[in-house]
C-alpha cells in the first residue's frame, strides 16, 4: 500500500489504542499545520487475521473514532474520522519496503507493541530478518540499515506501559548490537534521541475492520531533553521535565481508586457484573471514596507540593469513573489483587511520608494490613 506523499513517521502498532490516541494527534495537528507529516503504520506481529485492519486503517476516506464520556460533568458524544495514516504494511510481508522507509522517509519511530513485543526470541541475535524476532531486534536491524546508508539520527518514542520506556528500550537495542561495529553502538547511543513518555486514556472497544470508542481524557506526557523536537502538538501532549509527578498522579490517584473501589466490592458481595459506573451510582459508595481522596490522599500531593495539580486529575479522574458510555468491570480490575494494594496503597503511603506527610489514613491503613509488609 503506497502513501501519496513521505511519511516521515512510522509508527510499530495497530492496536485500538493508538487508533485513538497518538493517531488521532496526528490527524488533528495536521488539520492545524502542526505535525511533521502523516503516518505509516507496521503491523509487527504479522498476524494473518489482522490484514482487513490494515487496509481499513490507511483507507482513503480514514477510520471513525467515537470519543464518549464526560468532560468537566458534561456528556460528550462525537465521531471522527482520522485520516492521519496513509500506508499501512506487515513486517510478515513487506520487510524491504519497511526497510527502504526507514532508511529514506523516517524522522520519528513510535510504537505501542505492548510487554509482549519486548520479550527476547531465539531468532533475536541474527543479522537477517526473521519474522519471529522481537520488536527490539527488528529496530536494531532498521536501525544498522540506516547507519550504513548514511547515519541521519531520528527520534524513537515507545509509547509501552513501561517505566522509563525510551531508557529500556534503547538498553535492549544496545543489548541485542553488543557484537555489532563500534562506530553503529556509538551512534545509537550518542545519536538517537530515545523518550520516555506515559500515555493514558481508556480506549474501551474496538469499531471493525478500523477504529474504536474512547473517553473524551487523553495525555501523552513526554519527557524532555537536549535537541528533542516533537512530531506534532497537540493539548493533550505535555513536556515535562520529570515524568515523576505525572506517574505521581496516575498511580496514586486514578489506579490507587480503582483498588480501592475493587476492595469495597470485594467485600460486598462481589457481583461480577458490576461496572465502575454502576457501583459509583450508589451515593454511600462515591461519598466514601470521594471522603478517602480528601482525607487521606489529597494531604500527601499537598506535602509535596501538588495539592492543585492533584485535585485538578482528581476531579477528572471522577468523570472517568462515572462514564456512562464505559463498562469498566471491577473484577477486571480486581485481578492481582494484593499487588496492586503494595504498589498502588503502600506505595502511596510511602510516597507521602517521604514527602513529609504524617496525616492519618485509616482506610488505606485498612488495605494494607491485608498484605503483609515484604
Amino acid at each position: 500500500m503506497s502513501a501519496k506523499s513521505p511519511t516521515p513517521i512510522l509508527q510499530f502498532g495497530t492496536s485500538r489504542f493508538l487508533q485513538a490516541h497518538f493517531d488521532l494527534f496526528v490527524d488533528e495537528a495536521l488539520k492545524n499545520d502542526q505535525a511533521i507529516g502523516p503516518i505509516t503504520v507496521v503491523q509487527s506481529s504479522g498476524a494473518s487475521a489482522r490484514s482487513g485492519r490494515l487496509a481499513a486503517l490507511a483507507a482513503e476516506d480514514g477510520y471513525p473514532v467515537k470519543i464518549r464520556g464526560l468532560e468537566n460533568g458534561s456528556i460528550v458524544d462525537r465521531e471522527q474520522q482520522i485520516v492521519s495514516i496513509t500506508r499501512a504494511l506487515s513486517t510478515a510481508t513487506d520487510w524491504p519496503k519497511i526497510v527502504a522507509i526507514f532508511v529514506n522517509e523516517v524522522e520519528y519511530l513510535v510504537s505501542n507493541t505492548a510487554d509482549a513485543g519486548y520479550a527476547p526470541q531465539p531468532a533475536d541475535k541474527g543479522d537477517a530478518f526473521d519474522q519471529a524476532m522481537s520488536f527490539p531486534a527488528k529496530l536494531r536491524l532498521l536501525l544498522k540499515e540506516r547507519f550504513l546508508a548514511h547515519g541521519r539520527p531520528l527520534t524513537i518514542m515507545p509509547m509501552e506501559l513501561i517505566p522509563e520506556n525510551g531508557a529500556v528500550l534503547r538498553a535492549c537495542v544496545l543489548a541485542l548490537a553488543e557484537q555489532d561495529d563500534s562506530d553503529f553502538q556509538d551512534w545509537l547511543q550518542n545519536r538517537i534521541i530515545w523518550v520516555n513518555s506515559l500515555v493514558d486514556r481508556i480506549v474501551s472497544e474496538p469499531i471493525d475492520p478500523a477504529g474504536a470508542i474512547c473517553e473524551p481524557y487523553a495525555l501523552w506526557a513526554i519527557e524532555n531533553q537536549p535537541g528533542l523536537a516533537l512530531p506534532c502538538q497537540h493539548s493533550a501532549i505535555e513536556l515535562v521535565d520529570t515524568l515523576d509527578d505525572i506517574e505521581a498522579l496516575k498511580l496514586f490517584i486514578l489506579n490507587l481508586g480503582h483498588t480501592w473501589l475493587a476492595d469495597r466490592w470485594q467485600q460486598q458481595g462481589s457481583d461480577r457484573a458490576m461496572s465502575v459506573k454502576t457501583f459509583l451510582e450508589d451515593s454511600e459508595t462515591l461519598n466514601a471514596l470521594q471522603g478517602m481522596y480528601e482525607a487521606e490522599v489529597i494531604p500527601g500531593f499537598a506535602a509535596a507540593g501538588m495539592e492543585q495539580r492533584a485535585r485538578t486529575y482528581l476531579a477528572t479522574t471522577i468523570d472517568r469513573f462515572r462514564n456512562p458510555f464505559l463498562d469498566h468491570k471491577l473484577a477486571d480490575i480486581a485481578q492481582n489483587h494484593r499487588q496492586k494494594i503494595e504498589r498502588r496503597i503502600r506505595g502511596f503511603v510511602d510516597w507521602a511520608q517521604s514527602h513529609g506527610d504524617t496525616t492519618p489514613k485509616p482506610a488505606l491503613a485498612a488495605l494494607i494490613n491485608k498484605v503483609p509488609a515484604p
